[in-house]
């Protein structure tokens, strides 16, 4: 299969990387240009990355080679790009969350639709090792039929080493819509849609102080829950817990458990790829960890991208999609309105869960 042509936007923290991923380790996938609002800063990745083109958002858009687009611009300008990379008759796939708004993201899949392209957006860490193992055992029994589950996000902020935290205050951001992601794709991977939530969010405190040592000392104004709770109904049957927080000093939380009519699964962090998956079923005294059943167990991001190019050519569905991204950024919206009305909130939005990874793939069988 031929090798696709992506443009990355957005060189921040994130875009290293998905250039290391992208541009120098997978199959299938290659970083034809990266731009930024910054130029400079664009052709920096560039020269750091072996990158031929650093090119402008405009002159990237307009370039014919590239058939996806990797956003990683910061949360409010996700819809905006990605509305202009579909315009431009580009395939795109978002950092996330999907978009700051819900008429934005529908926009960007309507749109998308219209123009033949596709949506796809991270996280991709479910399509890790660590994940896939615990769907394996999960849809293969392990722990009988999954009847709930607790999601735990708990720290103190991004302020003491993200070296441009200002956006984590903001809306779009907070606890829950940069790292609920993770939380959520997990859980609606491992059991399936969500139709009704209940949430209660709050601001613990009215500003931040930033700790780096760049911005040390500065204030930042905080405009978005930073303590977030949720109760989420699956349509299969279970209820979860989900708590997301950048206010907690210290937890002995877990990431994730499962709790099926059989046993319990203890489901490694879903920020990253790797992980143990430990079970104990029923009658058993002691956990047991579970051998690894898949692949990318190091830090893949950009795997979801790498699926998407793969899928395009083999006329299937990518795994990452807008309707998952879309169904996750529809959670935590409505996590956050229900708070604000005081009652449950049905959803409308429930995609399929994506097919698994095969067993044994790597970036070599793509």
């Amino acid at each position: 299969m031929k090798s696709t042509a992506i443009g990355i936007i957005g060189c921040g923290n994130i875009s290293s990387i998905y250039l290391q991923n992208c541009h120098q380790r997978f199959r299938g996938v290659h970083v034809a240009a990266v731009a930024d609002i910054v130029v400079s800063r664009a052709q920096a990745r560039a020269n750091e990355y072996g990158v031929a083109n650093a090119y402008t958002v405009e002159q990237l858009l307009a370039d014919p080679e590239i058939e996806i687009v990797v956003n990683l611009t910061v949360p409010a300008a996700h819809g905006e790009v990605a509305l202009k990379a579909i315009a431009a008759g580009k395939s795109v796939y978002n950092e996330k969350p999907l978009a700051v708004t819900r008429a934005e993201a529908q926009a960007m899949l309507q749109n998308a639709a219209a123009k033949g392209v596709r949506v796809g957006g991270a996280p991709d860490t479910f399509l890790g090792a660590g994940l896939q193992t615990a769907r394996k055992l999960i849809d293969d029994g392990w722990i009988g039929r999954p009847i709930g589950a607790t999601a735990f996000m708990m720290g103190r902020g991004p302020e003491g080493w993200h070296p441009n935290p200002h956006f984590f205050y903001q809306p779009g951001a907070g606890p829950m819509f940069d790292m609920g992601p993770y939380y959520l794709t997990a859980l609606t991977t491992l059991l399936g849609p969500v139709n009704r939530v209940s949430g209660s969010a709050q601001i613990s405190f009215a500003e931040r102080t930033i700790t780096n040592s760049i911005q040390y000392g500065e204030k930042i104004p905080v405009n978005t829950p930073t303590h977030v709770v949720g109760v989420l109904d699956f349509a299969a049957g279970a209820v979860g817990t989900i708590i997301t927080s950048f206010d907690v000093w210290h937890s002995t939380l877990p990431w994730l458990e499962i709790y099926g009519s059989a046993g319990t699964m203890l489901v490694p962090d879903p920020n990253n790829f790797d992980g143990e998956v430990k079970v104990r079923r029923a009658g058993e005294e002691n956990w047991r960890v579970m051998p690894l059943s898949h692949s990318f167990a190091q830090n893949s991001r950009g795997l979801g991208v790498l699926d998407m190019a793969m899928a395009i050519q083999e006329k299937r569905a990518h795994r990452a999609s807008g309707e998952l991204t879309y169904h996750v950024l529809d959670i935590m919206h409505a996590i956050h309105d229900s708070s604000r009305a005081g009652q449950h909130v049905a959803l409308t939005s429930g995609p399929e869960r994506p097919a698994p990874l095969p067993m044994g793939m790597d970036s070599k069988g793509f």
